[in-house]
């Protein structure tokens, strides 16, 4: 078994630097260019910045490219941080897939094996994207624990009012290493970005999968 085959260590309440990032990443899927600049600003102070890249690139999973685009656009001119000149993850496309798998298996714990046959049912393309580029290529980076990048799923799917995907996230906190106090707190950051009716219904859930 490697490192990623369980999480190592648990992540049992939000400290102020993964709140940030947590709000950041709400921020970054529903929020307009002036509220995401004041986001990022909020993040150059309070998060370290590996993590604030990591976020950004996987925002085009939940969010789509251009909201990427423009959150990397807005971080290079808040920060002042040019990009790296090198990446050790790019281009290494043999490793994707089993790391794909790998960790999709761990966020989605017993349910694994019937999320590959209803994700192929749809379509074999989305099973393969799903696990190499979703799973393997960015959220199986080593430079934000996936502890961290579930908590930022979870928040992103609610404030987007994708309650399937947010289901599954929920779950994924968990597995990935998240306690419950710390998911509980990660939708208590992003409340105020939420309808009374979404805050009810999310509540709600979370009661569920937790089998309250």
């Amino acid at each position: 078994m490697t490192q990623r085959d369980l999480p190592s260590v648990m992540l049992r309440s939000l400290d102020d630097e993964t709140r940030e990032l947590v709000r950041t990443a709400a921020v970054l899927t529903v929020g307009d260019e002036p509220g995401i600049r004041a986001a990022l600003y909020a993040a150059l102070h309070a998060v370290r910045a590996a993590w604030v890249e990591e976020l950004i690139l996987q925002t085009y999973l939940f969010a789509g490219f251009p909201r990427a685009l423009n959150a990397a656009r807005e971080w290079r001119k808040v920060s002042g941080l040019v990009a790296p000149s090198d990446d050790n993850e790019v281009g290494q496309r043999e490793s994707r897939s089993a790391r794909g798998e790998q960790t999709c298996a761990i966020v989605y714990g017993p349910f694994y094996e019937r999320l590959r046959v209803n994700i192929r049912e749809l379509h074999p393309a989305l099973d393969e994207w799903m696990i190499e580029e979703g799973y393997g290529k960015v959220l199986g980076r080593p430079q934000l624990d996936l502890a961290r990048r579930e908590l930022c799923i979870v928040v992103s799917c609610a404030v987007a009012r994708q309650d399937r995907q947010l289901h599954s996230h929920l779950h994924g906190a968990l597995h990935a290493g998240a306690h419950p106090d710390a998911v509980t707190q990660s939708l208590a950051s992003i409340a105020d970005l939420l309808t009374a009716d979404d805050v009810r219904r999310y509540d709600g859930l979370w009661a569920r999968v937790q089998g309250k």
